[in-house]
């Protein structure tokens, strides 16, 4: 399915169930749905549970259509057209960098009832150090070298994800989406500036902020400070490791969550 944003650009988007509580999935750095079974199979899990479910790829990725500059402001205008074909209002599920784009949806437009956020890896000290790896992402993308701006994009994530993506069937589709990455550290940098500086008392929906059983530290520390923060919040664990989680797992403890 499909769906146009107030800036043209048209959003591609999987919607299974009907009739429940409305979801939009907001995928993180380099997800989008072809390459990506674990979120089609939430999704199905989902909508299996009596959720109305929306997975869609991000603007510029899969089939959805963009071109540069990749903003948060683009990211938004995506998730405000998928909660208006669902009747305009829902909740967000935000994955990693994901979930950053789902705060700062939530903060800056109608509709968002409620937020669950898995491993945000926001910065608890400000957003200056998201802003340089925006800066570079940007840079190197601008210049056309799009492998380098995945590898810059991917630094200091465990190598053997990056390696899946180069030397892996999708390598020409994980390429064309670095330059898109740009938004994921904007969104990462407005967060990592509202957490400092009171912004997140705005957010005032009811949110659920989850991490796996094993996270890294700087994972847990960051949900952490993302819970205190924010006015209606709540800790929660999935069984997971590795910033990952099984789609059965994470959906019991979603529709726990939302219903």
């Amino acid at each position: 399915m499909y769906v146009r944003t107030d800036d043209g650009r048209r959003i591609a988007y999987d919607r299974e169930g009907s009739g429940g509580r409305p979801l939009v999935l907001v995928g993180g750095l380099g997800q989008m749905r072809v390459t990506d079974p674990a979120t089609r199979a939430l999704t199905s899990e989902l909508a299996g549970r009596g959720l109305d479910v929306v997975h869609h790829d991000r603007p510029g990725r899969g089939e959805s259509t963009g071109e540069a500059p990749f903003t948060l402001a683009g990211e938004i205008a995506a998730i405000r057209a998928l909660v208006d074909e669902l009747g305009g209002r829902a909740a967000l599920y935000g994955s990693s960098s994901g979930g950053a784009i789902a705060l700062a949806a939530a903060a800056q437009m109608p509709g968002v009832d409620a937020l669950v956020l898995w491993e945000v890896p926001v910065g608890t000290d400000g957003g200056d150090e998201a802003r340089a790896w925006h800066d570079g992402i940007v840079e190197r993308a601008a210049a056309g070298e799009h492998e380098a701006a995945l590898r810059f994009a991917m630094d200091g994530m465990p190598a053997e994800w990056l390696d899946a993506m180069l030397a892996g069937p999708d390598r020409e589709r994980y390429l064309r989406i670095a330059p898109t990455m740009a938004a994921d550290a904007e969104a990462l940098a407005w967060a990592g500036d509202a957490l400092a500086d009171g912004t997140l008392a705005r957010v005032t929906v009811p949110t659920t902020v989850l991490t796996g059983s094993t996270a890294w530290p700087f994972l847990v520390e960051a949900a952490d400070a993302l819970a205190a923060a924010l006015p209606d919040a709540e800790r929660g664990e999935v069984p997971g490791a590795e910033h990952g989680w099984e789609p059965a797992d994470l959906a019991r403890v979603l529709v726990d969550t939302l219903t």
